[in-house]
């Protein structure tokens, strides 16, 4: 069974990165990591979510999720594959979904059997305290409710949860700079945006390194320093 909150000690080894949104990117995301001096054997990069879709390279997922040093949480596209036998086909594929169409049937079950096990909250401890990590929003005052609810809900609650992790865009919308109570920094992607954002103690870093006129924003979770390096420059 999928356990949909993931904990990481903190890495004494080396650094901690969290990236944006990724969808299909890869070719260009290695580059920003090797521009950064990313070494797979002490260092851990953290994803988000979104890493399929509208990009060229959705179907190199597989191989990433493969890397002992990447982490990433599921996000609204990714739920996509999650639950591709009842989504709705037309709207996915009018968002960057063409690619999951056109591979077989197993080629297909297989993507859905790997991104079900993608947790939806990712807790990192670091250097300056406990770093969560999420798609798009928490649907609580503090990390540890989240965490707690979690670990407990089923059915229609759960669904309820993953929704709003993976779709809210309330705090964005509103300019919401409330805290996130049991968190040095919470880290979310979702909203595209030119540069990234703090709200309150969240930070948003989709920064659209996925698209022409975008880049992609690596945060050092350690020092909450924001790498921006060019995006994936499709036309």
């Amino acid at each position: 069974m999928t356990n949909h909150v993931k904990k990481y000690e903190l890495n004494t080894a080396g650094r901690d990165f969290a990236v944006g949104d990724i969808h299909g990117c890869f070719t260009r995301l290695q580059l920003a990591l090797d521009g950064l001096g990313f070494n797979p054997e002490c260092d851990r990069l953290f994803s988000v979510g979104d890493l399929i879709d509208r990009g060229p390279e959705s179907e190199q997922v597989l191989s990433w999720l493969e890397k002992p040093w990447f982490h990433p949480v599921c996000g609204n596209h990714d739920d996509f594959v999650c639950r591709h036998h009842t989504v709705d086909l037309g709207n996915w594929m009018q968002n960057g979904g063409a690619w999951f169409q056109g591979i077989l049937h197993h080629e297909r079950e297989e993507y859905a059997v790997q991104f079900r096990e993608l947790p939806i909250a990712i807790e990192v401890q670091t250097s300056s305290g406990k770093v969560g990590i999420l798609h798009a929003n928490i649907p609580c005052k503090s990390w540890d409710e989240l965490v707690s609810r979690l670990g407990g809900a089923q059915g229609s609650e759960l669904r309820g949860l993953r929704n709003f992790c993976m779709w809210d865009r309330s705090r964005v919308d509103d300019k919401d700079t409330s805290w996130v109570d049991g968190l040095y920094r919470m880290v979310v992607g979702h909203t595209p945006l030119q540069e990234p954002m703090s709200l309150g103690n969240v930070i948003h870093i989709d920064t659209g390194g996925w698209h022409k006129t975008g880049y992609f924003t690596l945060l050092e979770l350690g020092s909450m320093k924001a790498h921006c390096v060019v995006g994936c420059g499709n036309d």
